[in-house]
């Protein structure tokens, strides 16, 4: 067969075989792999994690993204989240010395460990529905874990707060630079535990000779947390009694305003207010006032009213985490995130973080202005927010309105553009001295040539 020939001979084999059907054939193991998928609940995102009850949230990886570290405990694992994790494993020895120091002083009631592990038993299946991920530990793991974590976490409230001693050569109280890791680490989102397994806990710790002057669960908590949000008495006193789904939740809940009001409905939708440099031309000013929380925001007269807020390692940990738990919980207020939308609007450079801070608006116990804003314009990122629904809603409607009013915006930028600092004004004034003497020697340079005979 000649070259030519051979060649027609294979196109026609090729065009033969693009007719001719295959029929795939489904793998019986893939099937079954499939079947099997389809069989499995979702694990680290359980369908309960939609139901209000649901309130341990593992970070969105968005959000890691953006902070970083803030929500991952650094020196104290509570809870399942970070159980066992070999760089927190330092304090894991300690919880068991400070369960047997509890336990020793519960001899007189005849309580020991197993009558705390039958206590928390009945709670272990509503205990597991407040997180957001399946928990691979059995019942026995899980009721050890929920009663160590837990009385430690109390024998450390009340020692902090001094219903009991702590050891002279007690480590954990000794070395200074523990104790403010335990602040920050026990309001992580993912390193808690419900609050009812504490409240449990707690009721059963308690020493007869005590039980009328050992403080409530609420007033301990707050109380150990006080020591970096520095309130006053008072204001812990009216939180005797209040109750969370866990201990960031509490201290949360702490901070919402008692009369908070709702906002009222709208013709339109609200709108973000400008930066503090923008607000400044147009006369609108900020002024430090006192108030049992600085959630509480108001304007009046061209003046936002902002409590002053402590910007420090703490208060870090604490905001961050609270957005991330409020954008986490499907019936949670959004308060945090709205305050934090606010800082967000009011500073979009370090001139307006220095301003802020220069008006005691921010107290500012993180590093350089820059940081301030670095850290506020991330904590506003990637946030969903309805600015109609928010309690603050009506601020920003007023405060917008104040901005567009075109009458005191002109004067307001007069006075912010020559006289808003002293050497601004001394400019201006030397400008309009230098203009008036032009005036005087242009006037008597003219008027002899004016002037009438007599």
């Amino acid at each position: 067969m000649t070259e030519r020939g051979s060649t027609s001979a294979e196109a026609a084999a090729e065009a033969e075989a693009s007719h001719v059907i295959r029929i795939w054939e489904v793998k019986q193991d893939r099937l079954a792999s499939m079947h099997k998928k389809l069989s499995e609940p979702p694990r680290l995102l359980r369908s309960a994690a939609g139901k209000s009850s649901c309130c341990i949230f593992r970070v969105p990886r968005s959000f890691v993204d953006i902070n970083g570290m803030f929500y991952q405990p650094q020196i104290v694992s509570i809870g399942p989240y970070h159980h066992n994790e070999p760089n927190l494993r330092m304090i894991e020895e300690h919880k068991w010395r400070y369960l047997g120091s509890l336990l020793n002083r519960m001899k007189n009631k005849n309580i020991g460990l197993e009558d705390f592990l039958k206590a928390v038993e009945p709670l272990e299946l509503k205990a597991r529905e407040f997180y957001s991920e399946s928990i691979h530990l059995d019942t026995d793991e899980f009721l050890e874990l929920m009663v160590l974590d837990g009385l430690f976490v109390i024998e450390l409230f009340r020692k902090v707060a001094n219903p009991v001693q702590f050891e002279s050569d007690d480590p954990i109280f000794t070395m200074s630079w523990i104790l403010p890791f335990f602040y920050r680490d026990f309001v992580r989102i993912e390193n808690q535990i419900p609050y009812f397994v504490l409240e449990c806990l707690f009721d059963m710790s308690k020493i007869p000779e005590q039980q009328q002057s050992d403080p409530t669960l609420s007033t301990l908590a707050l109380g150990f947390f006080n020591h970096e949000l520095q309130r006053p008495d008072e204001e812990i006193a009216k939180h005797t009694n209040l109750k969370g789904r866990h201990l960031l939740d509490l201290v949360r809940t702490s901070l919402i305003p008692s009369d908070q009001k709702q906002p009222t409905p709208k013709n339109k939708p609200s709108r973000a207010i400008h930066s503090i440099s923008k607000l400044r031309r147009a006369g609108i000013k900020l002024n430090p006032v006192k108030a049992e929380s600085f959630l509480v925001v108001e304007f009046r007269h061209g003046v936002i009213d902002m409590p002053t807020i402590t910007i420090d390692d703490f208060m870090t940990s604490f905001l961050l985490n609270c957005v991330a738990y409020e954008q986490c919980h499907s019936s949670c207020s959004k308060h945090i995130t709205t305050y934090a939308v606010l800082l967000d609007c009011l500073i979009n450079t370090t001139k307006d973080a220095e301003y802020l801070c220069d008006r005691n608006i921010i107290e500012n116990n993180l590093g350089t202005d820059a940081e301030i804003a670095r850290f506020i314009n991330s904590m506003g990122k990637d946030v969903a927010f309805d600015i109609d629904l928010c309690y603050l809603s009506n601020l920003f409607d007023v405060v917008h309105e104040y901005y567009e009013n075109s009458g005191h915006v002109q004067w307001a930028s007069f006075k912010y553009t020559y006289f808003d600092t002293p050497w601004s004004f001394i400019s201006a004034l030397a400008a309009l001295i230098l203009l008036l003497l032009t005036v005087a020697q242009t006037f008597f340079t003219i008027y002899p040539a004016f002037k009438p005979l007599n």
